[in-house]
């Protein structure tokens, strides 16, 4: 990997970078919040991103592109296969991404780096193309860059079977079969996503920099531990800065949703609540739940007898029980989405019932609210167990022989979380990481001085 050599930022703009996001939510929010960061510093930032999301983005201080996937109308759902998508979106992306690159030739701030997805590889190949840097951006845990990596290189064996149990990776607490990612466990699961997740490594030793979404105090072993194979500059938590430092004036959201937000509607409801009191029960933009699931998690929300909020996507209403609304009405409220950072800052809000997303636990970690972890696929998994055994802010939910968490487990969780001996340690551990991840953005700290380098370097470079 090149080395760019520093220098004191100047005041004036300097370098133009292009972020390139996976067109997900999940995606576009962290890669999005960066092109604000280096916006702040003085960057061009512009995001690229496809027809079908480019409509979401609203960030006044960062520039919008729209570039092709080849399914304009529709997005992922319009291909309806992993494989067909991410062909197609090689194929067209390359084409549209160096039309945005030529656009800007002419003028006064041309593109210096390409910032992309690590689910893109093919947009470094066009950075270089174009005799430019290229920047890759991991979007989830420095821990699981650490097993994806390894199992690319031929550093790791896939586990056959759970005797192959506990998975030992240097640099990372001893993995049991249910703390595995789910490629790893069932490799055959989904061919596609696996072959997506190695994929990333295929070309990163051409990237100038590579950039995570964590911080040194919660990963950096895990990060240094593979830091031959993947020298990761930790730069998260890619949060709003509202919720942090407070640096970006008025950055209290992503500035991107492809769901119209209930905000207004879920804080009236939550005013109205004690400090504490309120479970907030959210599974992300993709997880999809069982009827069965939906009703074991319904009943033991209501057996807890405590306040709710749960966002019910539109696509998973008529998995919820006919008799859970009317039942629950004092107790509960059913949204299908809000603005989840405002609601995990509410002081009425005691706990997280989480999938165990990489963003959702970095949310949470950020605002200090204890979690109930309650992971469903891939990553969250082993994101789970950092949640209660490394990093103690919660407690994992665990299933049955069937794969599904019953409504006992859940009423136990949530006592353990928001009540007793264990919740004490649990609140004091949240408050703790909310302290370490508003000090690694802030001024002179870990993950600031990592971006300040990385401008420093192409403001160098544009001297030059």
């Amino acid at each position: 990997m090149s080395q760019l050599t520093s220098a004191t930022p100047k005041k004036e703009v300097g370098g133009h970078v292009v972020v390139v996001p996976y067109p997900s939510q999940g995606h576009i929010n962290p890669l999005l919040q960066f092109a604000k960061r280096l916006a702040s510093k003085g960057i061009k930032a512009t995001i690229a991103t496809t027809h079908y999301t480019v409509s979401s983005i609203c960030a006044p201080q960062v520039g919008v592109e729209p570039i092709s996937d080849g399914f304009d109308q529709g997005g992922f759902a319009e291909a309806k296969r992993e494989d067909l998508y991410i062909e197609s979106f090689k194929s067209n992306g390359s084409k549209t991404l160096s039309q945005v690159i030529k656009k800007y030739l002419d003028t006064s701030n041309p593109v210096s780096c390409i910032v992309y997805d690590s689910f893109l590889p093919w947009a470094l190949d066009v950075a270089k193309q174009h005799g430019l840097y290229g920047a890759s951006f991991f979007t989830n845990s420095a821990t699981i860059c650490n097993i994806f990596c390894r199992i690319h290189h031929g550093l790791l064996t896939l586990p056959v079977n759970i005797e192959d149990m506990p998975l030992l990776v240097p640099g990372l607490p001893p993995l049991n079969f249910h703390d595995l990612p789910t490629f790893v466990r069932f490799p055959q699961s989904n061919p596609a996503y696996l072959a997506m997740k190695l994929n990333q490594y295929s070309n990163l030793d051409k990237a100038d920099w590579i950039f995570d979404n964590t911080f040194e105090e919660l990963e950096g072993e895990e990060a240094r531990s593979v830091s031959q194979q993947w020298p990761g500059k930790l730069i998260g938590p890619m949060v709003p800065s509202a919720y942090l430092d407070g640096r970006i004036k008025g950055d209290k959201g992503y500035g991107s949703s492809l769901w119209k937000p209930l905000s207004g509607e879920c804080i009236e409801w939550l005013e109205t609540k004690p400090e504490k009191s309120v479970v907030y029960i959210s599974f992300g933009s993709m997880v999809s739940l069982t009827a069965e699931q939906m009703e074991e998690l319904a009943q033991g929300f209501k057996e807890s007898n405590l306040h709710f909020l749960w966002v019910v996507r539109a696509s998973q209403l008529d998995q919820l029980p006919k008799w859970f609304t009317d039942s629950t009405k004092e107790k509960g409220l059913i949204v299908s989405w809000c603005n989840q950072l405002e609601v995990l800052e509410h002081k009425a809000i005691g706990c997280f019932v989480t999938h165990c997303g990489w963003n959702s636990t970095l949310e949470g970690l950020s605002l200090g609210v204890p979690m109930v972890g309650v992971p469903q696929w891939a990553d969250q998994l082993t994101d789970a167990k950092y949640i209660e055994e490394i990093w103690e802010v919660g407690v994992r939910a665990k299933e049955d022989d069937k794969g599904i968490v019953r409504k006992e487990e859940i009423i136990k969780c949530l006592k353990q979380v928001m009540e007793g001996e264990r919740s004490q340690e649990i609140k004091k551990n949240a408050i703790k990481w909310k302290k370490s991840a508003k000090k690694a953005v802030s001024e002179g700290g870990s993950s600031d001085k990592n971006i300040d380098e990385f401008v420093n370097s192409l403001m160098s470079s544009k001297d030059n």
